[in-house]
């Protein structure tokens, strides 16, 4: 098996396949979470929300084969790229139905690309997974996910964190773009702390402080890409569109998010009455996640 960075290519086209069941146990979890209290005492209640499928089809690996920053360690499924950062840079879905609570589903997945960029922060790679979840009556959803590699931070970009962290503690903020309709949301630790044990990620930048300061350099906790996207998935289904089905969403993460304070959702009307543009900004007002939806 190819182990160093000259081979990451050769990883594209594998495939693996796992199966769980759409368990009542993760929606209660998720729902307690997001303080979202109907769920909560009706669990299997149809249709599971947009996103929550993330709670499911994580990797179950053994303790002692973890690597330092809490994933499980490369050259596995997933290329043994050697860049030491890794986040979730996006993702592409198109839904065909609604997942339903106690059935059973089947997640393929394929890596589709790996691409090696440079830019003003360095070296990166992108590794696209292209994940395919059907249930007994077939195709439920087609996702890409994007995941970046990135090299460890220089100075510059400490410095910039460093000043993002005191901006936002000193309670400076101005919105980048504003959506015709904001929802203000918090994620604290303890929020974090659950959403990661609510989708058995490890990953230490959004649990541990001392890690993200000295390892990462970041002025605080990471809030996670996907816990953003559901959020804001929830505030089109619960508020902007009650009642319609999400037939596409699609997001980038361009600027991170921590726990130092509230952040914003965002949104306003797209290019026909079926779209919508959604954003996240940070905790200064940067456009933090940049997303669009389509109603069916």
């Amino acid at each position: 098996m190819p182990s160093t960075d000259s081979a990451i290519e050769d990883w594209v086209g594998r495939s693996q396949s796992l199966t769980d069941v759409i368990h009542g146990v993760q929606v209660r979890q998720l729902a307690a979470t997001l303080n979202d209290a109907g769920r909560l005492a009706r669990p299997d209640a149809a249709p599971l929300p947009a996103g929550w499928h993330w709670a499911y089809f994580n990797p179950l690996e053994l303790q002692s084969r973890l690597g330092d920053d809490g994933h499980p360690q490369r050259g596995d499924f997933l290329p043994p790229v050697s860049l030491p950062r890794r986040m979730w840079a996006g993702s592409r879905l198109n839904w065909t139905r609604a997942f339903v609570v106690g059935s059973t589903v089947t997640r393929d997945t394929r890596i589709a690309s790996v691409a090696r960029k440079s830019g003003r922060s360095g070296d990166m790679v992108f590794v696209t997974l292209a994940h395919q979840y059907r249930d007994a009556d077939g195709l439920l959803l087609d996702e890409e996910h994007d995941i970046v590699y990135r090299d460890g931070p220089t100075d510059a970009e400490k410095a910039a964190l460093a000043q993002l962290g005191a901006r936002a503690q000193a309670g400076e903020h101005r919105f980048e773009r504003a959506g015709a309709q904001q929802q203000a949301v918090t994620a604290d630790a303890v929020m974090l702390f659950r959403y990661s044990a609510a989708t058995f990620n490890g990953h230490r930048i959004h649990y541990d402080g001392d890690y993200c300061r000295s390892v990462e350099g970041y002025p605080g906790l990471v809030v996670h890409g996907p816990l953003i996207a559901t959020m804001l998935l929830g505030f089109v289904e619960n508020t902007l569109a009650p009642g319609r089905f999400i037939r596409s969403f699609s997001f980038r993460a361009k600027r991170p998010t921590f726990d130092l304070c509230g952040f914003h959702l965002h949104a306003s009307p797209g290019a026909d009455a079926h779209a919508m543009d959604v954003w996240s900004t940070n905790n200064v007002g940067d456009v933090g996640l940049d997303a669009q939806v389509v109603l069916a």
